[in-house]
């Protein structure tokens, strides 16, 4: 059997199969910034909407966009490439306007 992503995500970190996680849990436990995960969350509530051929029947917005969340965190999916901007903040670190990433905030 194939596993979702989620489910991927739930079996690396030791959570039951089909446990969901907020985007605040997935931040704590991953490591990501939470402004990451919300700016990959919206980019999924609009690809639902932008590329609806690629949807699921019975999956709605909200559930697709989650499902970006999880893919994304899951190293070496196609969604993990393309999020790669979003994902390279990480708690205790800052991405400068030129891409440049520092430790600390953008003000030390």
């Amino acid at each position: 059997m194939v596993l979702t992503f989620k489910q991927k995500f739930n079996k690396k970190y030791g959570f039951d199969k089909d446990q969901s996680h907020s985007i605040e849990e997935i931040s704590k436990i991953t490591g990501y910034t939470l402004k990451g995960l919300k700016d990959i969350f919206s980019k999924g509530e609009g690809a639902y909407f932008n590329n609806p051929q690629s949807v699921r029947k019975g999956v709605g917005q909200q559930q697709w966009a989650q499902a970006r969340v999880y893919a994304s965190v899951s190293a070496g999916s196609k969604s993990a490439k393309i999020d790669v901007n979003e994902l390279k903040a990480r708690k205790g670190y800052h991405i400068m306007s030129d891409g440049t990433i520092i430790k600390g905030d953008s003000h030390s």
